[in-house]
């Protein structure tokens, strides 16, 4: 009797279109809609919108913490968007599923939090995701193009006049987090009065495409792939170096991530924080769970580590 768990045979036609499809989805995303606002958990906020360092339009909300000399710029995970990821519906759903990760991450609940403790708070989208500007033909580079999306918030911060002296604190996750790190490389000026970084689950894009095609069976095609989405992006693994990108963070860091996350390998963060080239940093391992959107709830099950960070930071 054949083994039922034996890898299906499959012709190079098949394998081809394979990656292609999966080049396809990696390259432009779908976008997600935005689900939620945080008038739901009694949040007074204003719509806005502003130009990321090359002039891509921006949209976010800013919700304002009356009296407040402090602001948190938000930034979200690849193919979330401000609200969060439907993951709990179709079409987003059978995208997410069978990593385990077939659940709703609203991230509202993260800014009721932040601003509770008396933050300002800045979310938006950035390009190509949610209402914000379609920009480089519509790609996702994983924080190569997307860092100027980090510097144009810090940007407009300074030309708001409750924010315009504000302490600046960054919450990075996920492409958030790459994308900081990247224009911390790319454009280090920018960061001068950025106190502090909150960075969940930064990966590099080789690190979870490895890990998803070993899923399919195609775990020795990674360099097929790479080739297909270069050709479509112009921008290839090789180039969206995220642990090379770490070397340039010079603010205080905590980076925190699910250790048996299966759509990455916990030595990929590891390498990022140990590259990190300075003493004031922390990771933190969250167990108990494959699913990585966890890592992104994980904020609002238990804000107190990352609060303290930004209120030591901050003060």
């Amino acid at each position: 009797m054949a083994d039922v768990h034996e890898a299906p045979v499959r012709t190079e036609e098949q394998i081809d279109q394979m990656l292609r499809r999966f080049a396809d989805g990696f390259s432009v995303l779908r976008r997600a809609p935005i689900l939620h606002s945080p008038s739901e958990l009694g949040l007074d906020y204003e719509d806005v919108t502003f130009p990321s360092r090359d002039g891509v339009p921006l949209e976010g909300w800013f919700i304002p913490a009356p009296g407040s000399d402090k602001l948190i710029i938000a930034n979200h995970p690849m193919g979330f968007n401000r609200s969060g990821m439907p993951a709990h519906l179709e079409p987003w759903r059978s995208d997410w599923a069978p990593s385990g990760n077939g659940f709703e991450v609203d991230l509202v609940p993260d800014y009721r939090i932040l601003h509770d403790a008396g933050y300002h708070v800045l979310a938006y989208d950035l390009r190509n995701h949610g209402l914000s500007g379609a920009a480089n033909g519509g790609v996702t580079t994983g924080g190569v193009f997307e860092a100027r999306d980090i510097v144009g918030s810090l940007r407009y911060a300074r030309t708001r006049e409750d924010t315009r002296t504000a302490a600046i604190g960054l919450f990075s996750r996920c492409m958030g987090a790459s994308s900081t790190f990247a224009a911390m490389t790319q454009f280090p000026e920018a960061f001068d009065e950025v106190r502090c970084l909150v960075a969940p689950q930064p990966v590099t894009g080789r690190t979870i495409v490895e890990r998803r095609l070993a899923a399919l069976g195609l775990g020795d095609r990674v360099d097929d792939l790479d080739r297909h989405v270069l050709m479509r992006t112009s921008v290839g693994f090789a180039q969206r170096n995220v642990r090379e990108w770490a070397k340039s963070v010079r603010v205080p860091t905590f980076l925190y991530q699910v250790r048996e996350d299966i759509l990455t390998h916990p030595s990929d963060v590891q390498t990022m924080f140990d590259n990190i080239p300075i003493a004031e940093k922390k990771l933190q391992w969250i167990e108990g769970t494959t699913a990585r959107f966890d890592g992104y709830l994980e904020f609002q099950r238990r804000p107190q580590p990352m609060l303290e960070w930004f209120a030591k930071h901050m003060s």
